[in-house]
């Protein structure tokens, strides 16, 4: 299964988008040139067969990490994301080299909010063995993982833990981290705006964080 669908994706090679894909993301990874909604037809497939086997293959999530192009790390996160209510606690290391390696925004971000979100539900003995940890971290996306991973938890979100988390980042200047602590906080407004109108102004914040959090209030 997983050598037919490698194959589906280097036949579908587009090598006129691949260095426009390339340069979108600062020239980081190479790509194929198979822009999502191409690449979720060709995978349509493989990822309705993985989800009926109900366990993760991770040997195969490693090789796709492997691969040099782009595709193979948004095909193994798409994969996970399917599967994530089998993925176990135990898993969390190896999703944490997925976040520490060939890292950028746009796998990590799923990751964190979809992928380790579910993880902690179901799991959340999780967030004292890691998170927590990873929101001291000096791996720039192990912390906006632990910034994140709560962004779509609307009103289950534990505003205790969310403020922990922004306040152990919040002198931070680096880009990825403030943007994060914005972007949690304008998805939170949608929901309670008078606790994050009350944070923002009691706490402080990155000028990008308090503008990106301050979108909706």
């Amino acid at each position: 299964m997983i050598n037919n669908i490698i194959s589906t994706f280097y036949d579908n090679a587009d090598m006129i988008k691949a260095p426009q894909m390339s340069a979108y993301m600062k020239n980081k990874f190479p790509f194929l040139g198979i822009q999502k909604p191409k690449r979720q037809q060709l995978s349509k497939e493989f990822i309705k067969e993985a989800k009926r086997g109900k366990t993760i293959d991770w040997d195969m999530v490693n090789r796709l990490w492997d691969l040099p192009e782009r595709e193979f790390q948004y095909l193994a996160v798409d994969y996970l994301i399917a599967l994530k209510d089998y993925i176990k606690p135990e898993d969390i290391e190896i999703i944490e080299k997925l976040i520490t390696t060939k890292s950028w925004w746009d796998t990590v971000d799923a990751i964190a909010s979809i992928i380790v979100g579910q993880m902690c539900k179901n799991h959340p003995e999780l967030i004292e063995s890691h998170i927590l940890n990873w929101a001291e971290s000096s791996n720039i996306w192990l912390a906006r993982t632990a910034i994140l991973f709560q962004l779509k938890y609307k009103e289950n979100t534990d505003v205790s833990l969310l403020s922990r988390i922004i306040k152990k980042n919040s002198e931070q200047k680096e880009f990825f981290i403030t943007k994060a602590i914005g972007w949690v906080l304008r998805e939170y407004s949608k929901i309670n705006k008078e606790w994050v109108r009350e944070f923002i102004k009691n706490n402080a914040l990155q000028p990008l964080s308090i503008r990106e959090g301050s979108k909706y209030i």
